[in-house]
């Protein structure tokens, strides 16, 4: 496990069980572990449209949302959220409404007039960009004026029985936090306890924090950093908002939105969570409630039994496992990426995959080429994570370049994988590890979050070699996809090209959805190329911070182009703008043209 990777000290790794967090008042639906996991979304339609605004409204919270978040950008917008509110609850709508706010105290403080909860971003509330003298002076200065102007924003939340989330953004952390503790989940956790410390000197407790980024390991690892470093401090758990940032669109943003938040919920981590898709919000209602309710099932299922790890056993058998396991040639484990094996059904016909699995798992447990040619000299072991029998680990201690696929069967396929994986462990056996299941899902969208979920949450544990999966009632093809998307997600192999695409709110300068369509179209075919679509300058170029290259709406009509950080062509006329983003991309060396052909190596 990664030195940034720290757990949540609850129950075992083997175990589920929500974390008991505080309740939080948030109008009429309080937050917190007695209460459901709540889910979210966040309105696209103009703030200052009401009419537009009321019935987008209307649409997410018939798809069960429980929350509705609108940007805020100033005073003006600020006070139309009161018109906005007013018109919901006329229509008998009383779900609890939360004001986004970026670089603006002003208006944080005019929509904590008229809504129930108020986001702030520590990065952008009191620091600005641009300094270039740094000394503790400086530090101490910034310090006080968070003290003093976001205090006064607390007591006044306190006076109007609000709720505040101190929402952390990865990608717009202060170069103050950065320059202190680097662009890192501990700056991120830092940034968050500064402010938390203000609304605690107020004796103000109606708290929700969220740590985010587009980054599923950076995500996950501040998340767990957090919920430890308040425990360590005695802090009062807090209820804790999941989202993955500018998670992109279809199969690839759900996909990499349950990495990030299943593998939390997984561990009972997160009390209300938001699926941050590029379509209208009303359809991340849905794939949220969907991931809630196929975790939270788990509470009823049984639990492994034996000599369970602590969370300090689990971490340390974890340390380094992937890369420390027994090469198989240049096939599989040691520095080796991460591979996908594909059981067969009899008589498929696998030249129809146009992304190909590494090899074939015949029915009788023999690896092929996709080709069909056997793979020579490479053993295969099944073994049920329930139940390890000690001649199989005599087995693979004599045979260490064996195969190990680690099948779960159980409700709960974390604790399972995690069971199986610290008995191999215990023992010595240092085999690569696959994790092997099989859903027996008709749907393929619900298909693709559970296994994201589950996989994902041991890939972010730090082990796990590869992938074998099966769901009998889908096309073999997308559950190949699947597994691809899945590494890729958590970043530990790179197959396509990854689009981190915002989910758009009122401050969109353009179509975010056409335009997604039409850069993905041009594209695509880049594989391992990082490209960000955002739709504003407020949080784009910060939330995309380790892309490649970058789109990011600049004014009406207008688009910024970037390479990495740097912004490289300003104002380019969108009509053009995907034109001169590929001439960006070929000037640098990245282009490729299509080969008619999309493989995976």
């Amino acid at each position: 496990m990664s030195d940034i990777q720290a757990s949540y000290l609850g129950a075992e790794p083997c175990q589920y069980h929500r974390r008991s967090s505080i309740i939080v008042q948030i109008g009429d639906t309080p937050l917190g572990v007695d209460y459901p996991i709540r889910v979210q979304s966040m309105a696209t339609a103009s703030t200052l449209d009401t009419e537009a605004a009321v019935a987008q409204a209307e649409r997410i919270i018939s798809a069960g949302a429980e929350y509705l978040r609108y940007t805020a950008q100033d005073k003006r917008v600020a006070t139309n959220l009161g018109v906005i509110h007013q018109a919901l609850r006329a229509r008998g709508l009383t779900t609890p409404l939360v004001a986004d706010i970026h670089f603006n105290p002003t208006a944080a403080d005019t929509a904590l007039e008229y809504v129930e909860k108020v986001r702030i971003n520590p990065g952008n509330y009191v620091d600005s960009k641009g300094r270039t003298e740094w000394n503790d002076e400086v530090y101490r200065t910034l310090h006080r004026q968070v003290e003093e102007r976001f205090g006064a924003f607390v007591l006044r939340a306190k006076e109007l029985g609000r709720a505040i989330r101190i929402g952390v953004n990865h990608g717009s952390l202060s170069e103050r936090m950065v320059m202190l503790y680097g662009d890192t989940p501990e700056g991120m956790v830092q940034s968050c306890l500064e402010y938390l410390d203000v609304c605690r000197a107020h004796d103000f407790h109606d708290i929700v924090i969220s740590m985010k980024s587009s980054n599923t390991v950076v995500m996950t690892a501040a998340v767990r950093l957090l919920v430890e470093r308040l425990h360590t401090l005695g802090y009062p758990a807090y209820p804790l908002h999941l989202g993955v940032t500018e998670a992109g669109e279809g199969e690839d943003g759900r996909i990499k939105s349950s990495v990030g938040i299943g593998s939390l919920l997984a561990d009972g981590i997160g009390d209300t969570i938001r699926v941050s898709l590029s379509e209208e919000p009303e359809c991340e209602i849905p794939v949220a409630r969907a991931l809630v309710d196929y975790i939270t099932r788990r509470e009823a299922a049984s639990t492994a039994e034996g000599d369970l790890p602590s969370w300090e056993e689990y971490r340390e058998l974890c340390r380094d496992a992937r890369r420390g396991t027994t090469a198989v040639g240049a096939f599989a484990g040691g520095n080796n990426l991460p591979i996908v094996l594909l059981p067969t059904r009899e008589g498929e016909d696998l030249q129809v995959y146009p992304q190909r699995p590494d090899a074939i798992l015949t029915p009788n447990g023999q690896l092929r080429a996709y080709n069909g040619t056997p793979i020579i000299g490479v053993s295969v072991c099944a073994l049920s994570s329930e139940s390890i029998a000690e001649e199989a680990i005599q087995r693979l201690l004599e045979h260490p370049q064996t195969l190990i696929l680690l099948e779960s069967r159980g409700e709960n396929p974390v604790a399972d994988w995690r069971w199986g994986f610290t008995q191999l462990r215990r023992r010595g056996i240092t085999n690569p590890i696959l994790l092997k299941r099989t859903y027996e899902e008709t749907n393929l969208d619900l298909f693709r979050l559970y296994a994201a979920a589950d996989c994902g949450s041991i890939l972010l544990d730090g082990w796990g070699n590869g992938l074998c999966l099966e769901a009998p009632h889908l096309e073999a093809e997308e559950v190949v996809k699947t597994a691809f998307g899945i590494l890729q997600a958590t970043r530990l192999r790179m197959s396509k090209t990854e689009f981190i695409s915002c989910p758009g709110c009122g401050r969109t300068l353009y179509n975010l959805q056409n335009t997604i369509a039409e850069i993905k179209a041009a594209t695509a075919h880049l594989k391992g190329l990082k490209i960000g679509i955002m739709g504003c300058i407020v949080n784009g170029p910060g939330e995309m911070a380790d892309a490649d290259y970058g789109y990011v709406g600049a004014a009406p009509g207008k688009i910024d182009l970037y390479k990495g950080q740097e912004c490289i062509k300003k104002g380019v006329p969108q009509a053009q703008a995907v034109e001169h983003l590929i001439a960006l991309i070929r000037e640098h060396g990245d282009w490729k043209e299509p080969d008619g052909e999309s493989q995976v190596s």
